[in-house]
């Protein structure tokens, strides 16, 4: 298989839009005061530790980052994965303790608990991103039909937030995204429609396996395979996902976040890229903790 030479990983990594809170001049002071010293508070009992995901990936890098902007100096970004993120956050929240976590949305953590972003107003994590779809040069010329229903495929959070929490509530990848396919056929019908079925052409995909990144794949993967496809999927690292795509490897990825997340990968080889655009609008990266935690901003950890 000609996905052998790249690393595998098993890990998972990736936000929503972090509201505003506003505070009136009136209660500024107030504000102020109740919130000297939360972050020592906050750090001793988390030894100033944020929960953080596999090291590759580019909201670990923001985390780190903001760390300096905010002169964070005690504070140390712990690398692990989504699968164990999502694990501490839970076991966390179930006792009611606190926990900082790296955060993205979509994710279903976000319908699972109560979490807020922590504000960042110095914009370490940048705007809302989306999700594109690349695919390899020449893709077009070879699988003409396959390069359309990609090129076509575009959805929204609560379209891949169905498969996320079908998945987080036992249901099998495949199974859940085949459900979700069967449910909006009048969705899948767009970007199907006029492209012809083929007979059992080998296409191969790579993703992040991030929670996110599990559900689209899956679900790209069964609508190629009803037009007549045999699908690969592979998991990769982000670089790994990004070089397997850009030196042909691998046929497509619809799991590259930008403008932030995997910039510094589109600088090594978007060259050597189709980028077909966002399939997905409005994701987003930052730092998250459960509501019931008295701080809301990135400063309340100073």
């Amino acid at each position: 298989m000609k996905m052998k030479k790249l690393g595998v990983l098993a890990g998972m990594s990736l936000a929503l839009i972090a509201a505003g809170c506003g505070t009136n001049d009136g209660n500024n002071t107030e504000n102020n005061n109740n919130n000297e010293g939360a972050g020592a508070d906050v750090g001793e009992e988390l030894n100033y530790t944020i929960t953080g995901i596999d090291a590759g990936a580019g909201i670990m890098g923001a985390a780190e980052e903001a760390l300096d902007v905010y002169g964070l100096d005690e504070w140390q970004v712990q690398a692990s994965s989504d699968a164990a993120m999502t694990q501490a956050l839970g076991d966390a929240y179930d006792n009611e303790e606190p926990i900082i976590v790296t955060g993205w949305t979509p994710h279903w953590k976000f319908a699972a608990y109560d979490l807020k972003y922590l504000e960042d107003p110095e914009g370490v994590f940048g705007e809302a991103e989306d999700i594109h779809t690349f695919v390899r040069e020449g893709l077009e010329e070879d699988m003409p039909e396959a390069y359309q229903v990609l090129d076509n495929f575009q959805w929204t959070e609560e379209d891949m937030g169905e498969i996320m929490m079908d998945i987080q509530e036992g249901t099998d990848d495949r199974e859940a995204a085949r459900a979700w396919v069967e449910e909006n056929e009048d969705k899948v019908n767009e970007w199907t429609e006029g492209v012809d079925p083929v007979d059992g052409e080998t296409i191969d995909l790579v993703f992040v396996a991030w929670d996110s990144e599990i559900a689209s794949t899956n679900m790209i993967a069964v609508v190629l395979e009803d037009l007549g496809y045999e699908v690969n999927m592979d998991p990769l690292e982000a670089n790994f996902m990004f070089q397997a795509v850009a030196e042909g490897e691998a046929d497509a990825m619809v799991a590259a976040w930008l403008p932030g997340t995997h910039s510094h990968l589109l600088e090594d080889y978007g060259d050597d890229m189709i980028d077909l655009g966002a399939n997905l609008e409005g994701a987003a990266i930052g730092l998250v903790v459960p509501e019931y935690m008295d701080i809301d901003s990135i400063e309340d950890l100073q």
